[in-house]
């Protein structure tokens, strides 16, 4: 069973950015296809992006596509999400998740197919 511990949030400017860390532990890493999330006190759970076991596959939504960069390092057991150009509505928590699905190129995009989460961690980008 793998455990995910998110960092990397923080409060930052409308045009700033972040990176988010996921590091996973108790797993073989690169067994599971990983996914980012975000959630706002009123609305469900979004996908945000994922990337396959290897890291050779990645898949953004367009609101993202183009500021957000999914990537991985299985020797580091990390997985990460670079955003840039951030604006107001990024604002949300944000968590990984891990995959034992092991079907197709690895790419995920629904809540229901990832078995393990990590706690989250806060995004807010001010005006």
């Amino acid at each position: 069973q793998v455990q995910l511990v998110e960092s990397g949030g923080g409060l930052v400017q409308t045009g700033g950015s972040l990176r988010l860390s996921c590091l996973a532990s108790g797993g073989t890493f690169s067994e599971y296809a990983m996914g980012w999330f975000r959630q706002t006190p009123t609305k469900e759970r979004e996908f945000v992006g994922c990337i396959s076991w290897s890291g050779d596959n990645t898949h953004l939504p367009d609101s993202v596509k183009g500021r957000f960069t999914i990537s991985r390092d299985n020797v580091k057991n990390t997985l990460y999400l670079q955003m840039s150009n951030l604006k107001p509505e990024d604002t949300a928590v944000y968590y990984c998740a891990a995959s034992t699905l092991d079907y197709g190129i690895g790419l995920y995009t629904g809540r229901h197919e990832y078995a393990y989460w990590g706690q989250g961690t806060q995004v807010t980008v001010s005006l």
